[in-house]
Order: structure tokens, then C-alpha cells, then sequence
């Protein structure tokens, strides 16, 4: 891989292209940024109530003050490691950390819903540069040798971020008052920017692109309602206008974004990478991944909680054993490992089988309670650590070094269509199962709604434990399904990313022999 002329300027000249020499202590300063980001993903849900009380917030407000910041975060990823490839990485880098920390700051001092929604959409904005900017610097400051550990290092920070949001948030809320979950946000932006200031060697696309605005808006807009669909889709019902109407106008954007880029000289994403068997292999698999775990955490909290009786708090921490076991096995390495000894096509196969059997496990096993949960948990987790890193190393080995931020934007546009799918297809497979089992004279599609028009009586509670019953029996039916996808996806990308080196192998034979 070859240096830029930026980062030429920036590294010794004893230091190997594609190494820098302070490359481990960057990557820690941009775990760091990355894990900010994370947290507020799922730090927000442990502060409802105190919103509720003191801001006055209704459901909508509450709702939009969460999806405000992952409704502009996915609209602008693509914009975003565009960005960063035409301007610099290091530029941007700084700028999403001053946004990210001018938006919590703005949200830790709200005094009313909308000033916090306004000041969470700014933060989504900071939010998109730092997601695709961090994979982006990992690809130029690592060679082909080391960059798969620093990105399993990378994805390691991802799922600790994942975990650790409602726990810190609850710990916090016990002493202060809500504005603080925001405001912890501050010393760590400002020493991100100070490290990434000294350290971070600029890079950029070494072509004199022109930029792309026609790509940039279609992008965003299409993007953007795509995302909100999905988010709409349990609340408002995946057959109602507000979910098909913007569902009708992303798909219809973004085909006018890809006929637009297929026709330009400079465009923001070149269509020609999804003739690469590699990337579309390594896509599959990363979506389907990502449909997987979040389909299933997402059906899982529900049994822990209305079929178990577990609390939030409670739920929450028994959900911890996946992220802990992905933290785990990726600090040893032992996907980079395995790739290197067996290969990328086989270490995703193995990897996505193991999540396909940990969502099986919980299917099968979880009606028995927790500890068969529990089981299904790690040997997911130990899935994740296996396919994740080594999915999105081989995105990113597909994409040019210097169209690294748009192979980054790529990478978490497709992590986002993959939680949005999982909670959307396993939310309506666990519905349409549930309400063909419950008796027709309840005729509710949620647990809560079912038992509340129990009549009370004698046989009241055995009707409640025979809906208990099928909403169980509709969440293993919906995490079956999950198995079955996350199955064949990881076959699929096996293949395709095996026949992919074999037919890189021969071209290479050829040109030895010409």
C-alpha cells in the first residue's frame, strides 16, 4: 500500500508505507473517540424516565430525541468518509470530535425537548465523521499484515460500547442529574482532539476529485428516509403511510444515486467495487451479521423481561455475557489468527456458523430460563469475534487505500441496514407467530397488551400463561429464522469470497507465465 503525499510529510522515511511508527498509541486515541460515539447509541434509553419527568417529554419526543442521532448519523456515513477522503482524515477526525463535543455539550444544558433533539441530531452529525474517519486512519497506518488485529482491536471497542452505554448511564444517573450522561462526554473529546492533533498523520485521496454534490444529496436523502422507515416501522406498523411513503422515496433516491454514480467520472461511490466478489461477499456477511445480533438482543430483552420477569437494569446485564465474550476473544487475537492460518473464507464461515448456532441455542434452549440463554449468548459472541474483524478487513482490503472513508461510510451504512433489518424482519416474525397462537378473543399483537385484556376471573390465569406461552413459542420461531439467515449468509460470503482469491490466483499465474 502506498503512502500519500500527506503521508509522506508526516512519516520518517525509515518508517514501512503503510506503518506508521506511533500507528498502536493512534489506534488507542481513536478507540477512544469510537467508544464515545458508541455509548451514546445506547446510553440515552437508561434516561427516559428521568426526561419524561423533567423536561416534560411525551413518547414522540422521547422517541425522536433517540433517533435524532441515528437518523443523521446513517444518512450522512457515505457523505461523510467521502469527505474525509477528498479533505483529509486527519481534518475531519478533528472535526467530528468538535461537533460530537459542541452537541453534548448543547445537549447536556437542554432545557427542553426540542433543544435536546436539535443538540443529538448535531452530535449524529459529529457522530458519522468519527465512525467512518477511525476505520479510515486504521487502513493508512496499517499494513496488510497488521490491520486485521487493529480493526478486530477496532470492532473490540465497537461491542464494549454496545455493552457498557446502559450500565455507565445508570451509574451516573444514580448520582447526577441526567444532563451529566452528555457532558462526561467533554474531557474525552477534548483530550481525543489534543492526542489526534499530535499524532494522527494526515492522509487523503491522492486523485484531484471533484466533489460529488448531486451524489452527496441523494445519498443523504435517500439514506435518511430509508433509516427513518425502518425506525417507524414497529412504532406506527410496516403497512402504514408514515413507514411506506419514505420506505417508497429512499429506494426510488437511492436508484437515482446509483444511476447517477454509475455515469459520472468522480463519483462519491464507485459502483464497480460491487463487481469485486470479495466486497460483495464480505457485504453479505456483514449485513447478515448485523441482522443477526441485533434481531436477536432485541428479542432477547423482550423474553427477559415479559417472559422471565427480569428488570431493565437486570436484562440489560444478562445480555453482557455476548459483548464480553467478543471483548474477550478479540484482545487474543484469535480471528486475525485463524484468518491467517485458514483463510478469510473459512474463518467467516466458521465465525457466522457459531453465531447461527448461538441463535439456535437460545431458541431451543432459552425456554428452559436463563442459563440456556446463557449458553446461546457466548457461543454467539464467540461468532462475532471470529466474522466481524475479518468482514470488514476484507471490505476494506477490496477498496482502494485511498477511497478508505468511503469504504469505511460503506462498512457502518451496512451495520446500520443490518440492526434496521434484524429488529424489522425477527420483530415481525415473533408478531405474526404470536398472533396466530394467542386466542382470537384476546386479539393483541404484544405481550403487554394480551395480558392486560385478561378478564380477571378463575381461568384468568391459565389463558395468562397460555399467551406467556406463545409469545415464548413466537420468539424461538423468530430466532430460528434469524439462525437460518446468518447460516446462509456466511456460506454465501464464504463462497463468494473463495471463488473471489481463486479467480485473484489465477490472474496472478497468468502474468507470471506472460
Amino acid at each position: 500500500m502506498k503512502a500519500s503525499a500527506a503521508d509522506t510529510r508526516t512519516t520518517p522515511p525509515s518508517a514501512a508505507p503503510g506503518r506508521h511508527p506511533q500507528r498502536w498509541l493512534i489506534l488507542g486515541v481513536i478507540c477512544l473517540a469510537q467508544l464515545t460515539v458508541l455509548l451514546d447509541n445506547t446510553v440515552l434509553s437508561v434516561a427516559i424516565p428521568s426526561l419524561t419527568t423533567e423536561l416534560h417529554a411525551s413518547t414522540a419526543d422521547v422517541q425522536w430525541m433517540i433517533n435524532a442521532y441515528s437518523l443523521v448519523q446513517s444518512g450522512l456515513l457515505l457523505t461523510a468518509g467521502n469527505a474525509a477522503d477528498r479533505y483529509g482524515r486527519k481534518k475531519m477526525l478533528i472535526a467530528g470530535l468538535a461537533l460530537f463535543g459542541v452537541g453534548s455539550l448543547a445537549a447536556g444544558l437542554a432545557q427542553s425537548s426540542g433543544q435536546l433533539i436539535a443538540a443529538r441530531a448535531g452530535m449524529g452529525v459529529g457522530g458519522a465523521l468519527l465512525i467512518t474517519t477511525t476505520l479510515a486512519v486504521i487502513v493508512q497506518i496499517f499494513d496488510d499484515q497488521e490491520r486485521i488485529k487493529a480493526i478486530a482491536l477496532w470492532s473490540t471497542v465497537n461491542s464494549l460500547g454496545f455493552a457498557a452505554g446502559p450500565v455507565l448511564g445508570g451509574a451516573v444517573l444514580d448520582h447526577f442529574w441526567w444532563g451529566a450522561i452528555f457532558l462526561i462526554n467533554i474531557p474525552v473529546v477534548v483530550l481525543g482532539l489534543v492526542a489526534v492533533v499530535a499524532l494522527v498523520p494526515e492522509s487523503r485521496s491522492r486523485q484531484g476529485d471533484r466533489p460529488d454534490l448531486l451524489g452527496a444529496l441523494l445519498s443523504v436523502i435517500g439514506m435518511t428516509a430509508v433509516v427513518y422507515a425502518i425506525i417507524s416501522g414497529p412504532d406506527h406498523g410496516w403497512t402504514s403511510a408514515q413507514v411506506l411513503l419514505p420506505a417508497a422515496v429512499g429506494v426510488l433516491v437511492l436508484g437515482a444515486f446509483v444511476a447517477w454514480e454509475s455515469h459520472i467520472p468522480y463519483p462519491m461511490l464507485d459502483m464497480h467495487f460491487f463487481r469485486d466478489q470479495r466486497f460483495v461477499g464480505a457485504v453479505a456477511g456483514a449485513v447478515l451479521v448485523a441482522f443477526g445480533m441485533t434481531g436477536s438482543l432485541f428479542l432477547l430483552t423482550q423474553h427477559l423481561q415479559f417472559v422471565l420477569g427480569y428488570g431493565p437494569l437486570d436484562a440489560g446485564l444478562r445480555t453482557a455475557p455476548l459483548a464480553v465474550t467478543v471483548v474477550a476473544l478479540n484482545l487474543t487475537g484469535l480471528g486475525p489468527w485463524l484468518a491467517g492460518k485458514m483463510g478469510t473464507p473459512v474463518t467467516i464461515a466458521v465465525g457466522m456458523s457459531l453465531v447461527a448456532a448461538g441463535l439456535a441455542a437460545i431458541a431451543v434452549l432459552g425456554a428452559g430460563g436463563y442459563h440456556g440463554m446463557l449458553v446461546g449468548l457466548v457461543v454467539m459472541g464467540a461468532g462475532v469475534a471470529l466474522s466481524m474483524p475479518v468482514m470488514a478487513n476484507a471490505i476494506m482490503s477490496a477498496i482502494p487505500p485511498e477511497k478508505a472513508g468511503v469504504g469505511a461510510g460503506v462498512n457502518g451504512t451496512l451495520a446500520e441496514f443490518g440492526n434496521g433489518l434484524g429488529v424489522a424482519v425477527l420483530g415481525a416474525v415473533l408478531n405474526s407467530r404470536f398472533a396466530a397462537l394467542v386466542p382470537a378473543a384476546v386479539g393483541a399483537s404484544s405481550l403487554p397488551a394480551a395480558l392486560a385484556a385478561v378478564e380477571p376471573g378463575p381461568g384468568g390465569d391459565a389463558e395468562r400463561a397460555g399467551i406467556s406461552d406463545a409469545f415464548a413459542r413466537g420468539l424461538e420461531t423468530s430466532q430460528l429464522v434469524g439462525a437460518a439467515a446468518v447460516l446462509a449468509g456466511g456460506l454465501l460470503a464464504a463462497l463468494l469470497l473463495r471463488r473471489a482469491e481463486r479467480v485473484e490466483r489465477q490472474g496472478v499465474s497468468r502474468t507470471s507465465e506472460a
